[in-house]
């Protein structure tokens, strides 16, 4: 008898002690998901005479404003000299700001040779910036951020601005509209959780940068920190 009550007692206390198990384990899926529910998004809008520069802090499927500028170059006539200003200033944003991703605007491949090289190496550098601090990055075409942001590939810098100001609310309008085509980048990408499609590439390292780029890095001399 005192047997048989015992296998009974087993027989209900296993699929409680399962119950138990099985619901730990969602509380812990639980804290990890809302630990990575948010996270911080800088857009970088490369140039060799201004580069944008937007920041936002995505909570959820909400997505908040935290800074947006530029930095001039336009003092400077060294080509090597604006590259070192594109990388310790984009290496004091990030640690300023901490963001978790860097998404950067991919050179516009229909411009002048010239235009395009010189427009490379500077996406190239600030791309070296980010993984020189273990920054993961993920480039967009000009295409697909202005698509994502307004729903037309071929909008205006102006257009893409306005929308900007209607999802995040804020009513300032930069004197560069690289700040703001800095932040579209951002913002791109955050929208990249809930929809996907078009033109983007992920970079995880420098390695990975420079096999996929060898002609933006060829001849630079600032390198990532290993």
């Amino acid at each position: 008898m005192i047997a048989a009550l015992t296998n009974n007692e087993n027989i209900f206390l296993l699929p409680a002690v399962k119950f138990i198990f099985l619901f730990a384990n969602m509380l812990n899926i639980a804290v990890m998901l809302n630990e990575k529910k948010e996270r911080i998004i800088m857009g970088i809008d490369p140039g060799t005479a201004v580069m944008g520069y937007g920041v936002i802090l995505e909570k959820g499927n909400k997505t908040e404003l935290i800074s947006l500028g530029v930095v001039k170059m336009t003092h400077l006539d060294d080509p090597f000299l604006k590259l070192q200003r594109i990388f310790e200033k984009t290496v004091v944003l990030i640690d300023q700001y901490k963001p978790d991703v860097l998404a950067i605007e991919a050179p516009f491949y229909g411009k002048n040779i010239q235009v395009l090289l010189k427009l490379g190496r500077a996406q190239g550098i600030a791309i070296a910036a980010a993984l020189s601090r273990n920054i993961s990055v993920t480039e967009y075409s000009p295409r697909k951020i202005k698509q994502s942001i307004t729903g037309n590939g071929n909008a205006t810098k102006e257009q893409v601005a306005a929308m900007l100001q209607r999802l995040l609310n804020f009513k300032e309008t930069p004197e560069f509209l690289d700040a703001t085509d800095g932040l579209a980048v951002a913002v791109c990408h955050s929208f990249q959780k809930i929809t996907s499609g078009g033109k983007s590439k992920t970079y995880s390292g420098w390695e990975s940068f420079v096999s996929d780029n060898k002609t933006k890095v060829k001849g630079l001399a600032v390198k990532a920190k290993k």
